[in-house]
Parts: structure tokens; sequence; C-alpha cells
């Protein structure tokens, strides 16, 4: 049996293919020279729209044979631009080239000059490269986060009920509700999710050096501003303005940072999920074939949990690396954007395994009623913060000493203890009915409204 992506150097290519084979349409070198010469034919297509007077009499149903271009780009085009490549050692002059070729086989040899007229590099790549990564979020990264709100709103609600012995620096505090704790994710991961989406995705578009000198050496009677406001705007971006030859990337680091709190807070769930497991609050359910461990029969291991917190920490390394690289560049630019944007799907990459590693991982959980209310019913002493609030309200003398004395004696407290120091307190029997009413289990606080 012949195994994919064993020759594969990353195991974004190789080992986990199937889980990121979906971001090979916007982040692969194929993808990324298809979205090129997308913004090249755009780009002939409006100024075609002006109109220049060069090409009034461009035939207009030859616009749909140069989209059908970009619309079925295929391996074998993709190819002969590599192989144009290898002769210019330029790439995006490559695609340049290209698209000159098609214009010779549909007649169109007239108006060659006009693709990528008075552009230079950066105005396709700076284009390009934030259309794929705006509809590679959208397409791909979106639903899976929207798939993995959905499942922690379904066990919050689930579990909106459920007390929970709280930990604070990994020590017994006062109970919470399991449903509570996993919304708490579920907010976080919402709040940036929505910042995410709010914001715009930069497009450079500007000439050599930014300010359109060919464009307004050539035309001076256009508007070349306002024609690269509406050119880039009607592609779904924002145009940064002014520049140098690049785009200066701070709106690009603000997403990847954006993203990268996202991971972040990925890590910090996982780490909980993984920690509750291993405190037996969660069961995990049993699939048939797999093995634990190659020694120890017995065990069910955390891995998916695992391997997303992995991937996690992995995306969020590459994503800071290009949110601190890329708005840097000497003086009016130099190469080194050009070379790290090519490596902007490999943290997409980890970051998809990630949130599908963290869904299959809380997919496979059950709840262990009997751990959680045995953990509540041997840490009687979490109720202290409730009586001595309590006290504290009809002025009780030194109530939080009192309950401390009484916590802190390296004995166990149980509910006899509890009670008889109840009894012994100085206040009316219904105050003393209260206080023994309060448990660990109905000691949860305010229920969020979402869980309501």
């Amino acid at each position: 049996m012949k195994e994919a992506g064993l020759s594969c150097i990353s195991p974004i290519d190789g080992r986990y293919s199937k889980v990121t084979a979906a971001l090979s349409p916007f982040f692969s070198e194929q993808a990324l020279i298809r979205y090129r010469l997308l913004v090249e034919v755009a780009y002939f297509e409006a100024l075609y729209k002006i109109p220049l007077s060069e090409l009034r009499r461009f035939p207009a149903g030859s616009l749909d044979g140069l989209k059908n271009l970009v619309t079925d780009f295929s391996e074998a085009d993709a190819l002969r631009v590599k192989e144009i490549e290898a002769i210019t050692n330029h790439d995006i002059k490559a695609v340049e080239y290209f698209l000159k070729e098609h214009f010779d086989r549909l007649g169109l040899q007239d108006y060659r000059e006009f693709v990528h007229f008075g552009l230079t590099s950066q105005d396709i790549n700076n284009t390009a490269i934030p259309l794929s990564l705006k509809e590679g979020l959208e397409q791909v990264i979106y639903p899976v986060v929207d798939e993995l709100l959905a499942r922690l709103m379904e066990l919050a609600i689930q579990w909106k009920d459920t007390a929970m012995l709280a930990r604070t620096h990994g020590q017994p505090a006062s109970p919470t509700l399991l449903g509570k704790e996993i919304l708490v994710f579920h907010e976080r991961i919402r709040v940036q999710y929505e910042q995410l989406k709010r914001m715009s995705f930069p497009a450079k578009f500007g000439g050599a050096t930014g300010n359109l000198n060919a464009h307004q050496v050539a035309y001076p009677e256009i508007d070349w501003m306002r024609f690269a406001e509406t050119f880039t705007s009607g592609l779904g971006l924002k145009r940064s303005c002014p520049t140098t030859q690049i785009e200066h990337y701070d709106q690009l680091a603000a997403l990847f940072d954006n993203l990268k709190r996202i991971c972040t807070i990925i890590i910090d769930m996982d780490r909980d999920f993984w920690s509750y497991i291993s405190m037996e609050y969660f069961r995990q359910k049993v699939v048939k074939g797999e093995v634990g461990s190659s020694a120890m029969p017995h065990k069910v291991n955390p891995i998916d949990f695992e391997n997303a917190e992995g991937n996690a920490g992995l995306a969020i390394a590459l994503f800071e690396h290009l949110s601190v690289k890329l708005p840097i560049s000497r003086l009016q630019r130099d190469l080194t954007d050009s070379t790290v944007l090519r490596n902007m799907g490999t943290p997409m990459g980890h970051l998809l395994i990630a949130l599908k590693s963290t869904l299959r991982g809380l997919g496979k959980i059950t709840l262990n009623r009997e751990a959680l209310d045995h953990d509540l019913e041997k840490n009687m002493a979490v109720v202290a913060e409730a009586i001595q609030t309590i006290l504290r309200k009809i002025h009780y003398p030194e109530p939080y000493e009192k309950l401390k004395d009484l916590t802190r004696n390296n004995q166990p407290i149980t509910r006899e203890a509890l009670d008889s120091f109840i009894d012994s307190l100085g206040v009316n029997e219904d105050l003393k009915k209260k206080l023994k009413q309060i448990t660990p289990f109905n000691y949860t606080g305010i229920k969020p409204k979402e869980l309501e």
C-alpha cells in the first residue's frame, strides 16, 4: 500500500494532509499563481472599463475568455507559469507573460501591453495574497470556528446545572458550574473571532514606489487614486495609502495577532479539558481498534487535546513571526516580506489541525458525574467563604479568622464538623438553619444568562 505524503517534509502536506487539503486552493503555490492571475485579469478589465482610449476597440466578449482562464486554472497552467519563471527568474513577470500568451491565442495581440500596465510586482502580490487570506479564512477556517463555538455552547447548556469543584492555584476553591466554565472559553473565542471578522484586509496598489508615477505620466487626466480605491474595494479589500513599494502590513500583523490569541485560548482550553480527564471528571469514548499505549493496554490517552495544543503552539510561533517581521522593510522595500508571505499557509494549516483535533476531543468525552460529586463531598471546607460572608453581614466578630481556624488545621472538614461549628455560633436558630443548608452542590453562584 502506498501512503500519500510519505516524502513530504512538512506533516501539514503529509501526515495531516486530509485535514489541511481544504487550504490548498488558497495557500499553495498553484493557488498563489492563480490569485496573481486573478488580479492581473481584474486589473485589465478595470482599465477597459475606465475606458482607456486604446482599449475602446477591445472586444468585450473576450473578457469572458480571460475570466475563464482564472476560473479554469489548472495544474498544467501553473506548470507553464513555472516554466516561464525558470527563464525570467521572476514569478510575477512569469504570470504576466503567461497571460500575454493567452492574449495571443485569443487574437488580442494589439492589447497585450496593457497587461500589467504601469504596475510593479507588489501591486499584484499585495492584492493577491490578502485576497487569498480573506477567502481562505472565510471558506475554511471560519466554518470550523463556528463548529467549535456551537459544540462548546452545546456542552455548556448540557452541563449548565452540573456543580463542580473549582480550583485556583490548583487548590479546592468555591464551587462552580461545569457548563459555565465551558461557556468561559466559548465567550473568549467568540470575542476574538468577532474582532477578526470585523477587520479589513489591506491591499497595496500604487505603482513602483506607491505614488502611481507611471499611471500619472501616461494618463494625467485620469483620477488614478480613485481608480485604485475602486479597484481594490471591488475585490473586497481596503487600499492602504500612502505606501512605499509594498503594503506596510500593519493590518495583516493585527490579523495574525488576533489569530494568535485564538490559538492561545485553544491551548488554555485544551489544557483544562486534559486536566479534567486526568481528574476523571470526563471519560473518553473508546474507539474500537485504537491503541493508547504500546505497553499499557488499559490506556485511553487524551491525544486529541494534546495534538491540538502542539499544533496551536506552532501556529502561534509562526503568526508571531509574521506579525513582527512583515511591517519591517528597508527603505522603500526589501525582499524579506516575499519569502515570509509564502509561508502564510503553514500557520493556517496548524491552526486548522488544532481546531479539528479539539473538536474531535470534545466529541469523545462523557461526563463522569460520580467523580465530580466525590470531589465536592470531600471538600466541604469550600463553603467557608459563604458562611464567613453571611456572618460579616450581621457584624459577627472576626468571622474570617474563625473559619480560617476551622478549615486550616490539617483536619478534613466533614458535614458533621461544619454543622457542629455552626451550632457553636452565637446566632439565632433560623440563621443556623440557613447556614447548614449551604453545600458545595448549591453554592455555585449566579448562572450566566446564556445558560438560564
